[in-house]
């Protein structure tokens, strides 16, 4: 029998949050998406019950960038 997985949050106590750097932002290329994606970086420090309404913005926004004419 397996023992069960349990996550932890654990951090060294030589490394404070702020030690910690931030991940770069990814970019597309494509300006409408990247600016989704900033979008939905600051969602660490956001409540969780904020999450559903940034990420129903960011499909809605998604959806627009892939349904226009591609740029010529």
């Amino acid at each position: 029998m397996h023992e069960p997985f349990v996550a932890t949050a654990e951090t060294p106590d030589d490394t404070s949050v702020s030690d910690v750097e931030p991940t770069p932002s990814v970019t597309t290329g494509v300006s409408s998406v990247d600016a989704v994606i900033r979008a939905v970086e600051p969602l660490d420090d956001l409540p969780v019950a904020e999450h559903a309404a940034v990420y129903e913005q960011a499909h809605d926004a998604l959806r627009r960038a892939l349904d226009a004419p591609a740029d010529a």
